[in-house]
C-alpha cells in the first residue's frame, strides 16, 4: 500500500510547475485530467519500477508510454550511454555508431532498405508523409479516426459526421487550408477507406495508419483490414505507410510487418530505437528513401538527429530483443489477458480487456472495441476509481481510459500475477 500524506510532494511540485509550465505539464496527458488528482512526479526508475517525489513505489506498466522494453534503467544501456557521454554528448556531424544501428533496424525490418534518423515520431510520420506526397505528386492523404500520428497541422484533424469527410481542424491553430488535404476514414472499416478512394482514390498520397491502435487504447486490426489497406493502396497508386512509433519493436521483434505480414512502403519508428531518449526514423526502400536530401530533393534535416547518446541506448536496446524476450512477453500478457477476461466473464462485470504482445488495455464497456467510436459509452467515471485505487496499492498504470499500458522484460510472472488479483479484486468491488 502507498502511504498516503496530507499534501503530497507530487502536488506541491504540480502547483508550481503550473507557474512556468503550461498546465503544468510538458505534454497533456501527463496531467492526470482524465483521472482527476496532481500527476505523480517522478524522480528515479530501475527496472520495472519507478518512485515518485515522497519516495512511494510502484509497478509501471506505462513505460514512458512504450520504449522501456528492458525495464527501467537497464545496467548494459546505461553502460553504453556513459561511453558514449564521456567522447560528447553532441556533434552535429556523423558518427559510425549511426550506421550501426541503422544497419540493425535494416537487418530486422522486411522491405526496408534505408533508414533515416529523426527527433521525435512526430517528425518521422510528418517527413513519411512528405516523402509520399513528392513521389507520388499528389497532396492529399488518409488517416484513420482515432489513430495518433504526433502533433504536425496535418495530423490533428478529427473526423465528419458521415463516413467519411475532408477533416476539420482538432485544435485551435491549424489552418482549414491545412485540413483540407486530410481525409479521415474509421480504423478496422475498410469500406470507408474504399468510398474515399472512390471519391479521392487520385488526389491521394497516402495512406497512415497505426497497425494496431495505441492511442485509443489497445484496438487490434481484424484479420483482413491491414492486408485489404495494402490492395487498395497498390490498386490506386499511393504509398501505405505504418505508424510503428508504438507498435515498432514491441508487438514483435520486426514489428507489426512481422505479426500481420503485411508489408508498407514506409515504416515510422520512435523512442523504442533510442532505449528511451527522444529519437525517431523513418525507413523503406532505396528507391524511395534515395528521394530525401541530400540523396534527392526532398528537404528534411535536424541538427541533433542520430544523437550520439540516443543511437548507443538504441544499439544496446535493440540488440537484446530475442526469441526468449518477446515468448517471455507474450507468456506475461498471455496471463494478464486470460485471467482478467475469465474474471470479468465469471462475475459479467461490464469491463473487456485487450492484448497485442506487450500492450494491453482495459476498457470500461462491454466491447469489443473495434474502432475509436466503440469507446463512447466508457465508463469513465468508474475508471477514474478504478485507476487511483490501483495507484494507491502501487500500480502505475496509464492514466486515462484511452490509453494503453506495456509490459517489459523487467516485469516478473509474480508481480504480474498480484497485479491481476487486485485488478480483480477492484473490480469487483466498482460493478458490486
Amino acid at each position: 500500500m502507498i502511504t498516503p500524506v496530507m499534501i503530497s510532494t507530487s502536488q506541491k511540485l504540480f502547483d508550481d510547475a503550473r507557474r512556468v509550465i503550461p498546465g503544468g505539464v510538458n505534454s497533456p496527458v501527463r496531467a492526470f485530467r482524465s483521472v482527476g488528482g496532481a500527476p505523480l512526479f517522478i524522480h528515479s526508475a530501475k527496472g520495472a519500477y519507478v518512485y515518485d517525489e515522497d519516495g512511494n513505489r510502484y509497478l509501471d506498466f506505462v513505460g514512458s508510454w512504450g520504449p522501456m522494453i528492458l525495464g527501467h534503467a537497464d545496467d548494459e544501456v546505461l553502460a553504453e550511454v556513459t561511453t558514449a557521454l564521456n567522447r560528447g554528448c553532441s556533434f552535429g556531424a556523423p558518427t559510425r555508431a549511426e550506421t550501426e544501428l541503422a544497419r540493425i533496424i535494416v537487418s530486422l525490418i522486411p522491405g526496408v532498405d534505408m533508414i533515416r534518423m529523426v527527433n521525435s515520431g512526430t517528425e518521422a510520420t510528418m517527413s513519411a508523409v512528405r516523402l509520399a506526397r513528392a513521389v507520388t505528386g499528389r497532396d492529399k492523404f488518409l488517416k484513420f479516426n482515432g489513430c495518433y500520428h504526433g502533433h504536425a497541422d496535418c495530423f490533428l484533424i478529427a473526423a465528419g459526421s458521415g463516413t467519411l469527410d475532408i477533416g476539420q481542424p482538432d485544435s485551435p491553430g491549424v489552418p482549414v487550408s491545412v485540413a483540407a488535404d486530410t481525409i479521415v476514414a474509421r480504423f478496422n472499416d475498410i469500406q470507408s477507406v474504399k468510398e474515399v478512394f472512390a471519391e479521392y482514390g487520385e488526389t491521394i498520397a497516402a495512406v497512415i495508419v497505426e497497425p494496431v491502435g495505441g492511442n485509443a487504447g489497445c484496438i487490434p486490426p481484424t484479420d483482413t483490414f491491414l492486408a485489404d489497406l495494402r490492395l487498395v493502396c497498390d490498386e490506386s497508386g499511393s504509398l501505405l505507410i505504418f505508424d510503428e512509433v508504438m507498435t515498432g519493436f514491441r508487438v514483435a521483434r520486426a514489428g507489426a510487418i512481422e505479426r500481420y505480414g503485411v508489408q508498407p512502403d514506409l515504416v515510422t519508428f520512435g523512442k523504442i530505437i533510442g532505449g528511451g531518449f527522444p529519437v525517431g526514423a523513418y525507413a523503406g526502400s532505396r528507391f524511395l528513401m534515395e528521394h530525401i536530401a541530400p540523396a534527392g530533393a526532398v528537404y528534411q534535416a535536424g541538427t541533433l538527429s542520430g544523437n550520439p547518446v540516443a543511437v548507443a541506448a538504441g544499439i544496446a536496446t535493440l540488440k537484446r530483443l530475442d526469441d526468449e524476450l518477446y515468448a517471455r512477453l507474450e507468456k506475461l500478457g498471455g496471463i494478464i489477458e486470460t485471467r482478467i477476461s475469465e474474471a470479468v466473464n465469471r462475475f459479467r462485470i461490464p469491463v473487456c480487456i485487450q492484448r497485442v504482445g506487450s500492450m494491453f488495455s482495459l476498457f470500461f464497456t462491454e466491447g469489443p472495441v473495434m474502432r475509436v467510436e466503440d469507446t463512447a459509452d466508457l465508463d469513465v467515471a468508474r475508471f477514474k476509481q478504478f485507476f487511483h485505487a490501483m495507484l494507491d496499492d502501487g500500480y502505475y498504470l496509464a492514466p486515462s481510459p484511452y490509453e494503453c499500458s506495456f509490459l517489459g522484460a523487467s516485469h516478473t510472472e509474480e508481480q504480474i500475477n498480484a497485479f491481476c488479483d487486485r485488478t480483480v479484486f477492484h473490480l469487483q468491488r466498482l460493478y458490486a
